[in-house]
């Protein structure tokens, strides 16, 4: 009985959270719709909504930061406020650990392991991580999902939609309406652990032949759709080697591109959150040599004419082929396109694409500032759509631009200086939809996954 009354007090004042931030972010809302018919400034009511939102600290953060990387998805100000805002859930305390593990494994879960660390080594916006090791002696990353993150998430969802609409007050330059089905099917996908063990194999499979890529394991008799049991892979943050010597930072930013750029080119799959959290440096006698790729709740799987688009775009972009680069975005699912249209989604496109078509060794960024990477390009796209658009994003654009952008924040902590042209040719060379289809059918397969909508 007690048990039960301490998780309905525990539900109950997240409920009671949850309303009161809604009822927060309704008042933003409604000031700013005054500031508006008033012509007054609304960049004072940023941080008051940065502050409405923090008070969840919880998966609503990571769509926030998410959306922030797409260019005019909200107001500037509004964009760098939530940029600010971490995920720093507090995590559960060693009772509450037991009571979750019991919910999950049984009352005898313990003799499931021969050591179990009731301290968690890392807390997320979903779960926290526990270190432990199996009776045969090998060590375990366990994976424990919060209580009743189901209910919060939806309530977080309802509070994007919130979001969504006060952008809608704003003269938006992008219809955000796919864009929320995408979060919302993603977010709601990351909260099945069982399908993020299947993530996991299929990345061990993509990736068997990049050694220098290491996949944990999954221990499915320790694993529920809310608990996952991994291989624990020792490994120093990505961020401590920034000082190395530029060998190695190039040799961890080329493995970085191979772990991500692989997946995508021969089987149409993306790790869709790659920030530094996920990802450590593994070494073999003092030396770094590759990356531990730690977390799989954030994953895409894309039909091959989506990345037969990506191909085209970049043919099409290469040598100046506006049809091509036209039937790419079509591809896609931009609809209603004209030729402004056009040329402001390329114009974002080319920066993306930037150090990808530049035939030579150089940084990510070329010379630009971390701070000020980007916003130039944003600003123009802005510009540009405010006064031709808006335009609609299909959904599954969303992933693969977020994607993109935080691949390229790893390459400019890393400050690699590289070919990534050769790079990029390398990993298209011989480029087939019809082989990517036949991969990727048979990779799903083997791990027993689905595609996504």
């Amino acid at each position: 009985m007690a048990i039960k009354d301490d998780e309905a007090n525990r539900i109950s004042a997240r409920a009671a959270r949850y309303a009161r931030v809604g009822v927060n972010v309704g008042g933003v809302a409604a000031r700013l719709a005054g500031a508006r018919l008033l012509g007054r400034d609304r960049t004072r009511y940023a941080s008051d909504l940065a502050q409405a939102l923090g008070g969840l600290k919880g998966p609503l953060m990571k769509v926030a930061q998410l959306m922030a990387t797409i260019p005019d998805v909200l107001p500037p100000e509004y964009a760098e406020e939530l940029q600010k805002l971490q995920s720093d859930a507090p995590p559960m305390g060693p009772a509450f650990v037991k009571r979750r593990m019991t919910a999950e494994l049984g009352p005898d879960w313990k003799d499931r392991f021969s050591s179990f660390d009731l301290t968690p080594s890392a807390a997320a916006s979903l779960g926290q991580v526990h270190r432990a090791v199996s009776l045969e002696g090998a060590p375990l990353a366990v994976k424990l999902q919060y209580p009743d993150m189901q209910s919060a998430v939806e309530a977080d969802l309802a509070q994007l939609q919130v979001l969504f609409s006060l952008h809608r007050r704003m003269d938006p330059a992008i219809d955000t309406r796919e864009i929320a089905e995408e979060l919302g099917a993603r977010i709601r996908e990351e909260l099945d652990y069982r399908r993020e063990a299947k993530h996991a194999a299929l990345y061990a499979s993509m990736l068997s032949d990049v050694p220098e890529v290491r996949v944990p394991g999954t221990h499915a008799a320790l694993s529920t759709g809310r608990l996952l049991t991994l291989d624990w892979l020792e490994g120093t943050k990505l961020l401590s080697h920034r000082d190395a010597s530029l060998d190695i930072r190039n040799r961890l930013a080329m493995v970085m591109f191979q772990a991500w750029w692989r997946p995508f080119s021969h089987y149409g799959v993306i790790h869709g959150d790659p920030h530094l959290g996920n990802y450590t440096i593994w070494a073999e006698e003092g030396e770094p040599r590759g990356i531990n790729l730690l977390d799989y709740g954030c994953i895409r799987i894309f039909p091959a004419s989506f990345v037969k688009g990506v191909v085209d775009l970049y043919e099409g972009l290469k040598s100046d082929d506006r049809a091509r680069v036209v039937s790419a975005y079509e591809t896609w699912g931009f609809r209603g396109l004209t030729n402004e249209l056009i040329e402001a989604l390329s114009i974002w496109a080319r920066f993306i694409y930037g150090p990808l078509l530049d035939d030579r060794v150089r940084t990510i960024a070329d010379g630009v500032a971390p701070g000020h990477y980007g916003r130039r390009e944003a600003f123009l796209v802005h510009k540009t759509l405010k006064e031709k658009g808006p335009v609609t994003v299909p959904r599954e654009f969303v992933f693969m631009d977020r994607a993109a952008i935080g691949l390229g924040s790893v390459f400019l902590h890393l400050r690699a200086e590289l070919n990534f042209h050769d790079l990029f040719v390398e990993t298209i060379a011989g480029f087939s939809a019809a082989e990517v289809t036949r991969r990727q059918e048979a990779a799903l397969a083997s791990v027993g996954l689905e595609n996504q909508p």
